[in-house]
């Protein structure tokens, strides 16, 4: 496979089993007019499939137009699909750029009374199809365009084409991964080698709402499983008194020998006044006072 692209920013085998891993070149049965250049077979089925080729070429192409302008707070990254949120979202964050992410509100370019008003130099779009009204506005105020397209992706006002498939969510989260890690690249904040940048592609994939929560619950179960249980005191065994009875420091501190045999009690006169008490004669001497009958 031929490259026009210098040796340096050549696609390594390395990265071409990552776009066709992803099923990167993977087309739809409709084709545009203006995406035909970028197909290279139709297969049985007739579905189109993209030369990869070229693919990486306009990667690189709109890496180094990105990276040409001077701040990147200038750059618009835009995806209304939800496979493309996480995506753009990963890209803003690690290259600086302004990301939307969900609905686009119309005026957003055009109206600067809208709160959400941007003037960006620059605006990527995940599909020209269902990011048509960003592209539209873009126009407006000649913006100048990047769009992931499939081989139905309408070009009108698009200016760099990069022919993907952007129908799920692994291409489009690997082309984002290797736009973001080409712009940084170009930059100079992250250095040419395989490992010099450590930011992993699984980042940039969508992920389901329900995987997601069903993931953390199995963590919890598997992290609640793992706590190892804390060992039952026995406190009975412990707080009971060594062999040989009762403490004996007891019996130097004058308590009683309780290790002694306990004596029967004996049989008590109940009709025998309480001595000491003197409640019969106090009892008469008040009711004398008293005057009580």
């Amino acid at each position: 496979m031929s490259s026009k692209l210098p040796s340096v920013l050549a696609a390594t085998d390395e990265e071409i089993q990552l776009l066709l891993a992803a099923q990167c070149h993977i087309g739809t049965k409709n084709c545009d007019k203006q995406m035909e250049p970028y197909v290279w077979k139709r297969r049985s089925d007739g579905i189109h499939i993209l030369n990869i080729g070229k693919t990486w070429e306009k990667l690189v192409f709109a890496a180094r137009i990105i990276a040409a302008v001077e701040n990147p707070n200038d750059v618009c990254v835009i995806s209304a699909r939800p496979y493309g949120h996480r995506a753009v979202l990963k890209y803003a964050a690690n290259t600086g750029a302004q990301a939307i992410a969900g609905r686009f509100t119309p005026g957003s370019f055009t109206n600067y009374i809208t709160r959400s008003f941007k003037e960006p130099r620059l605006i990527v779009v995940t599909d020209p199809r269902v990011d048509h009204q960003a592209i539209r506005e873009a126009s407006y105020v000649n913006i100048p365009v990047i769009a992931f397209c499939d081989t139905d992706a309408p070009l009108k006002f698009v200016d760099v084409a990069i022919p993907t498939n952007n129908k799920a969510r692994h291409p489009i989260g690997l082309m984002w991964w290797l736009l973001c890690r080409e712009v940084l690249r170009l930059r100079g904040t992250v250095p040419r080698t395989t490992d010099g940048w450590n930011i992993m592609v699984d980042m940039f994939f969508y992920r389901d709402p329900e995987e997601v929560e069903k993931q953390q619950q199995e963590e919890a179960q598997a992290k609640a499983a793992a706590v190892v249980e804390e060992p039952v005191t026995d406190w009975a065994a412990a707080s009971a008194p060594a062999a040989g009875g009762i403490d004996p420091t007891l019996a130097t501190e004058g308590g009683l020998d309780w290790s002694a045999e306990p004596t029967a009690p004996g049989p008590t006169d109940w009709a025998a006044e309480p001595a000491g008490t003197g409640w019969g004669a106090d009892a008469t001497a008040a009711a004398g006072t008293s005057g009580w009958e």
